[in-house]
């Protein structure tokens, strides 16, 4: 299978939070102009933080799924073939969304691979889902098609294991979520979180179709006011591009557990197929796909700061 490149997304200068773990990370082909070696780097967060540019508006946007990192204690592992390019990465999704801080919008974006800890999953593991699809867990065994991702082939994670992720993976990221919609909330007395996904166009162990373009999730209306839902639905639904809602997905644990609307406190799920925006093949980034939906989600932000 080839791999997708991976890309610095925004240059713009982000605040780090302030553990130093040593860490796995891929270089950029933006210098390297090839699929970029692994190669290991001190960094100082989970997580990278990225304010805005311009005057704020109480929108944060959570990008979950695009982190690419595994732990030199964790890296050996897994498949090393699989590694190299996880395949259920929400692969440049935090590029895609680049030009939220020139809206005024807070963004943070997780550096640990999902394999590692899934940031958008019950930290009790609690299932998400119970149709029969495949759901990977907190800190999944499997892609997926249900394929094995470690050399050993386990299925299952122990207990001290799992605890040991939460707290330096997991925990790092939610804190600095709840810190962010605490302060936006304290400063304009309302906020929006908006949790940003992607994924292959089709899945056949989680749906027997090919995914719509556009999936917004509101665990069934009770993550967000019924003002804020119909409206990303006008925006999104007349886009040009094909629309669900609420299926087959409809909102994972950041969405279920931040959204509060009856205190102000609002969170929408946005899922997408990868083809909205990457090449045929969904290994690359596409610059004009990626211009044309980025056009429907700025107006879709700008139509949602209206409506808090």
């Amino acid at each position: 299978m080839q791999k997708p490149r991976l890309s610095n997304g925004s240059n713009r200068k982000r605040k780090k939070h302030t553990q130093s773990i040593n860490i796995i990370l891929k270089s950029s082909p933006k210098r390297r102009g090839i699929f970029p070696q692994i190669q290991t780097l001190k960094v100082n967060s989970a997580f990278n933080i990225t304010y805005p540019t311009t005057a704020e508006i109480p929108i944060l946007i959570s990008v979950p799924h695009c982190g690419t990192v595994f732990p030199p204690e964790l890296k050996d592992q897994y498949k090393p073939q699989l590694i190299q390019a996880p395949d259920d990465t929400d692969w440049f999704v935090d590029r895609l969304y680049d030009f939220a801080p020139a809206l005024g919008i807070t963004m943070i974006t997780s550096n640990f691979s999902r394999w590692v800890i899934d940031l958008n999953r019950d930290p009790q593991s609690k299932p998400l889902y119970a149709d029969g699809r495949v759901i990977t867990g907190l800190c999944p065994t499997t892609n997926f098609l249900g394929e094995p991702i470690y050399q050993d082939k386990r299925n299952e994670i122990s207990l001290v294991e799992i605890e040991n992720r939460v707290t330096r993976y997991y925990e790092p990221y939610h804190q600095k979520i709840e810190k962010e919609l605490a302060r936006l909330h304290q400063k304009f007395g309302k906020v929006l979180l908006w949790d940003c996904h992607s994924i292959r166009q089709f899945v056949p162990s989680i749906h027997a179709e090919k995914f719509p373009d556009l999936i917004l999730g509101d665990a069934d209306g009770t993550s967000a006011s019924s003002a804020l839902i119909a409206t990303a639905i006008g925006s999104l639904q007349n886009s040009g591009y094909s629309f669900s809602h609420n299926h087959p997905f409809k909102g994972g644990y950041i969405t279920r557990h931040y959204g509060k609307p009856e205190v102000n406190r609002h969170a929408l799920q946005l899922e997408m197929s990868k083809i909205n925006y990457m090449d045929e093949q969904e290994l690359h980034f596409d610059v004009y796909k990626a211009k044309k939906i980025k056009l429907i989600l700025e107006k879709t932000f700008t139509k949602l700061a209206q409506c808090l």
